[in-house]
């Protein structure tokens, strides 16, 4: 068994990072990051790295003093099922709780992934606008979203 190696990216990751979800943006499933806005944010990702290679990804970003988001998550279609998604979304909330966040949410369309982790459904209305605003007006499904909702207390 492989080694998966969880730790923070670095900006020479995000040209791997990209190439990692292309699938995915097309597809809607995850927004399209440009390499700018993903270096403004790169202390926000942490990398799931299997013998070097860049095997998943995501991002914790902050959106209040006590509210946090999981975005952007995903793992390459060769590993899926083998725990990586959930050890990020792990060292993400024990991120979190180390710097005093009380709440993380995501917006997926895999509901009970999130939920086998402690994640309960909300209504979107319960989501900053802000959120709304910055993100998801720039999906190709807006504004007609079937993702769901989730929070979890942490």
């Amino acid at each position: 068994m492989t080694l998966i190696n969880y730790c923070k990216a670095k900006l020479s990751d995000i040209e791997e990072m990209q190439n990692l979800v292309v699938d995915e943006v097309k597809n809607g499933t995850i927004l399209f990051r440009s390499s700018d806005e993903m270096a403004t944010n790169i202390r926000s990702y942490i990398i799931a790295k299997k013998e070097e290679k860049i095997v998943g990804f995501g991002a914790l970003h902050f959106h209040a003093y006590d509210l946090a988001e999981v975005r952007s998550l995903i793992v390459s279609d060769q590993c899926r099922g083998e725990g990586i998604g959930k050890g990020m979304v792990r060292s993400m909330l024990e991120e979190g709780k180390d710097l005093d966040v009380k709440k993380v949410f995501t917006l997926t369309y895999k509901q009970s992934f999130f939920e086998s982790l402690g994640f309960k459904e909300i209504s979107k209305e319960l989501l900053p606008a802000h959120k709304i605003w910055a993100d998801c007006i720039k999906c190709k499904h807006f504004p007609v979203c079937d993702e769901v909702a989730l929070i979890i207390n942490i």
